[in-house]
């Protein structure tokens, strides 16, 4: 499903050059869990956004389900990256003055879906994810494991292809961060959805398929952990 071959990116300060990602080499297939581990500027969140369709400035080949969108114009790319990817990051990112059900419904208001059906699929998805009765409710009225669902739930609400999420347990603690582990893993094998994931945490990479270690901008070993 998603391809990378030969990928390296730099960026310019002044007459200096960064090389940030060194001849990259990666392949996820439709249904895998990977997570990537690296220290701090290895070039992890330089690589999902790559994946993400956010970073098109990179040299070599990013193939999604056989086809190159680096030349696809914004407006074509945030059509895709809407319909394709769904985020989750560590802070959440949810707008505090909205309502759950109307932060959830972002992905669908962009994809242009009713409001009826709209109410519908986001009062699914708070279920699958928990929630159920929260949607009349505002982030700060919720936990930061039940902000971190209801960005889950945003995440995966408009169906997509795969969902990349930065360091999702990275704010919370460790029961917290247990039962989002826990939800990854169900939408992962009951969904089948595609999950990349960006972790420090040893303990937390061990929930996925494989784990991609990168260092200084490389690959440096890509560990089957199941």
């Amino acid at each position: 499903m998603i391809k990378l071959k030969h990928v390296n990116r730099s960026f310019k300060n002044g007459d200096k050059v960064n090389h940030i990602l060194k001849d990259i080499n990666l392949e996820i297939h439709k249904g895998e869990f990977i997570a990537i581990m690296g220290p701090s500027g290895s070039g992890k969140s330089t690589l999902i956004n790559i994946i993400g369709f956010i970073d098109r400035g990179y040299q070599g080949d990013y193939l999604f389900n056989g086809k190159n969108y680096q030349k696809s114009s914004d407006n074509q790319l945030a059509e895709i990256r809407n319909h394709v990817v769904g985020f989750v990051f560590q802070n959440f990112k949810l707008i505090q003055n909205n309502t759950i059900l109307e932060n959830v419904s972002i992905p669908l208001v962009y994809a242009g879906i009713g409001s009826q059906e709209r109410k519908k699929r986001v009062l699914d998805t708070l279920h699958d994810v928990g929630l159920y009765d929260k949607e009349n409710l505002v982030p700060n009225k919720l936990s930061g494991g039940q902000q971190q669902r209801v960005a889950i739930a945003r995440s995966i609400v408009n169906n997509p292809d795969f969902i990349i999420a930065d360091e999702p347990t990275g704010a919370l603690d460790s029961k917290t961060s247990e039962d989002i582990m826990e939800l990854f893993t169900k939408l992962n094998k009951t969904h089948h959805t595609t999950m990349i994931m960006v972790t420090h945490d040893r303990e937390v990479a061990e929930q996925a398929d494989r784990i991609i270690h990168i260092l200084d901008g490389r690959i440096q070993e890509e560990e089957v952990v199941r």
